[in-house]
C-alpha cells in the first residue's frame, strides 16, 4: 500500500516538476527569439540606411552611382537591392538577395527556401521636398539565426531532461523521507491495535467462559456462583483499568491542560511510600526512601502521583521476593531529579529502547496475572513530558534496572 502511495506522489512530484520545467523553457525561448530578431532587424536596417548613401538624384530619377560600392562593408550573408519610386530594380550586391517582387507596404519579407532569407524594406525620400523617391532591401540569410535557436532548444532540452533525472532521483528520496514517518506511525497503530485487542482478549474470555458456564449449568450458581462473579469482576476490573489508561493517553496526545499547583514532593513519595510497603511486605521486598530535604515542585499533584505510583508498581512486579526497592529525590541546579531503583530482572540493553512503549513488558507472561498492561511507563512517560521533563532508564540483566524522572524545578523564591 504504501509503495503504491510512494509512487503516486512520486508520479505527481515528477509531473509538477516537469510541467515548471517546460514552461520556464519556453518563456526562455520565446524571449530569446523575440531578442535575437529584433537584433537581427536592427542590424539589416543599419544596413539599408548605410546604403542609402549609395543613391543619388538625377533629372528626379534616383540612379545608383557608378564609383560607389558598399560590397566591403557586406556580410558573406547580405544582400543589398536598389528600387526607383514605381519599384523598378536599379541595383543590387550580395549573394543572397530576394527574388520575391518588392512590396511596398511590407517592411519585412521572408522567402522560404535553403537557406531561408529575410529581407528589410526602407523607404527612401529627397531632402528637399520630402517625396518618396526609391526604396532600399537589404536581406540577410537566416541560416545563422536558426542554428543559434538549434543550439538553444539542444541546450533548453538537454537540460531539462538531465534537470527532470536529478529531480526524479531527488523527488525519489524526498517521498521516501516523507513516508517514513507515516509508515512508521501506521506501524505503531497496527501494533498498538493488536496488542490493545491482546489485552482486552483475555479479560473478556474470561467473563465469556464464567458465563457460559452459569448458563449451561444453572443448578451450580447458588454452590460456585461466588467464584465465578469474582472472576467476572475482576476481569471487567482489568478491563476498566485498561480503558482508563488507554483514554488518559489519548487525552495526553491532545496535550492535555495540567491542573498546575505548587507542593513538596518529599511528601507526595513518603505518601506513596506508605501506599505500596504493604504490597512490598507481602513479597519480603525492603521498600525505602530517601528524600532529604523538602523539594518543591510545580506541578499536576494527580497525574505525578500516578507517574510515581506507575514507577513503584513495576519496581514491585518485576523484583523478586527479597528483593529491594529505593527511591531518592534531589534537586540538581535547575532541575528536579527523582530516582527508583530496585534489584529485579533487569533488561536487556536491546530492549532498553523500548521499554516506554505502548503495551511492550519485559515478561509477558506476567500481564494476565498481575493484571498489567503495559501501559504504566508509556503513561510515566507522557506525564513526565507534559511537565517539560524526561525520564530514561538504566539496567542490567539479573542486577536491577534505575528509572529517572527529570524535572524542571521552580525558583526557590517562589
Amino acid at each position: 500500500m504504501f509503495q503504491v502511495l510512494r509512487d503516486r506522489l512520486l508520479r505527481s512530484y515528477v509531473l509538477v516538476f516537469a510541467s515548471i520545467l517546460s514552461v520556464s523553457a519556453i518563456a526562455v525561448r520565446v524571449v530569446f527569439t523575440h531578442i535575437l530578431s529584433q537584433q537581427f532587424t536592427e542590424k539589416l536596417v543599419a544596413l539599408g540606411e548605410s546604403a542609402a548613401a549609395s543613391l543619388e538624384l538625377e533629372d528626379g530619377d534616383l540612379v545608383l552611382e557608378n564609383d560607389f560600392s558598399v560590397q566591403s562593408s557586406l556580410d558573406g550573408d547580405q544582400a543589398l537591392e536598389w528600387f526607383d519610386a514605381r519599384g523598378r530594380s536599379i541595383g543590387k550586391q550580395g549573394r543572397y538577395v530576394l527574388t520575391l517582387p518588392l512590396a511596398r507596404k511590407k517592411i519585412v519579407q521572408t522567402q522560404a527556401g535553403t537557406p531561408p532569407i529575410r529581407g528589410m524594406t526602407l523607404p527612401l525620400t529627397s531632402q528637399e521636398d520630402h517625396r518618396l523617391v526609391g526604396y532600399v532591401r537589404a536581406s540577410q540569410s537566416l541560416e545563422d539565426f536558426e542554428e543559434t535557436l538549434r543550439k538553444l532548444d539542444w541546450g533548453l532540452g538537454s537540460g531539462a531532461i538531465v534537470a527532470l533525472l536529478l529531480g526524479g532521483m531527488g523527488g525519489a528520496i524526498l517521498t521516501r523521507q516523507a513516508m517514513q514517518p507515516v509508515e512508521q506511525s501506521f506501524d505503531r497503530l497496527k501494533q498498538f491495535t493488536a496488542d490493545a485487542s491482546h489485552e482486552l482478549r483475555n479479560p473478556l474470555m474470561a467473563i465469556d467462559a464464567n458465563v457460559q458456564v452459569a448458563l449451561k449449568y444453572p443448578e451450580e450458581i447458588s454452590i460456585n456462583g461466588i467464584q465465578k462473579f469474582e472472576a467476572i469482576a475482576n476481569a471487567t476490573a482489568q478491563m476498566l483499568r485498561l480503558t482508563e489508561d488507554l483514554l488518559f493517553l489519548a487525552r495526553t496526545d491532545r496535550d492535555l491542560e495540567l491542573d498546575r499547583t505548587i507542593f513538596d514532593l518529599t511528601d507526595l513519595l513518603s505518601g506513596l511510600l506508605q501506599l505500596y510497603q504493604q504490597q512490598a511486605q507481602t513479597k519480603s521486598i525492603q521498600l525505602s526512601l530517601f528524600p532529604g530535604k523538602p523539594i518543591y515542585l510545580r506541578g499536576d499533584v494527580a497525574q505525578l502521583k500516578q507517574l510515581f505510583a506507575n514507577l513503584l508498581v513495576n519496581a514491585l512486579c518485576y523484583t523478586p521476593e527479597g528483593g529491594k526497592v529505593e527511591m531518592d529525590c534531589a534537586r540538581v541546579e535547575k532541575h528536579i531529579l527523582v530516582r527508583v531503583k530496585d534489584t529485579g530482572i533487569g533488561i536487556a540493553p536491546e530492549n532498553l529502547e523500548r521499554v516506554f512503549d505502548r503495551f511492550w513488558q519485559a515478561d509477558s507472561s506476567r500481564s494476565y496475572r498481575s493484571g498489567g498492561s503495559g501501559l504504566g511507563l508509556a503513561i510515566a512517560r507522557a506525564i513526565a513530558q507534559n511537565h517539560g521533563g524526561s525520564i530514561a532508564v538504566t539496567s542490567q540483566l539479573g542486577v536491577g534496572s534505575c528509572f529517572t524522572v527529570k524535572l524542571p524545578a521552580i525558583d526557590p523564591s517562589s
